[in-house]
């Protein structure tokens, strides 16, 4: 007969939380929401875009190109928001002052009125932004030229 004796528990549930991998857990999820996180861009506009006789890639990094999209009505968007064409100015001679680099891709519809590319052009002028391209379709002239 055993009295008192057998078996004990020699540990007990330890009441705080272990801090030593918490940094590395951190630096894991810090590099998982890098890894997964995506960046907006802009949204992509469906328009028959202007044909020319000879067009050329433009070849800026990314942060040195500001898109404007003019639709066939007129209306004009820099970074997806409706912009009135007289704002045009105010909001791109800042940019150009910080960037001298900035190129405006002007993008505009093939049917857009001419008057409204002029006045985007005046604008621009005004704003000092002297560095302007128009988009044009290569992709449909050079699969019209494979034919």
């Amino acid at each position: 007969m055993m009295t008192g004796g057998g078996f004990q528990r020699k540990s007990k549930a330890s009441s705080e939380i272990p801090s030593s991998s918490l940094a590395d857990m951190a630096f894991l999820l810090l590099i998982f929401f890098m890894v997964s996180t995506t960046f907006p861009q802009e949204r992509p506009r469906r328009m028959p875009w202007p044909e020319a006789e000879a067009t050329k890639k433009l070849d800026e990094q990314r942060k040195d190109i500001l898109h404007v999209f003019v639709t066939e009505a007129g209306e004009m968007f820099i970074n997806d928001r409706l912009i009135p064409v007289e704002q045009m100015s105010n909001l791109i001679a800042p940019m150009y002052r910080e960037n001298r680099q900035l190129v405006i891709s002007l993008r505009a519809d093939r049917n857009t009125p001419y008057s409204v590319i002029y006045n985007i052009q005046e604008e621009l002028q005004e704003a000092g932004a002297l560095r302007l391209t128009f988009y044009t379709d290569l992709e449909e002239r050079i699969t019209r030229e494979r034919r």
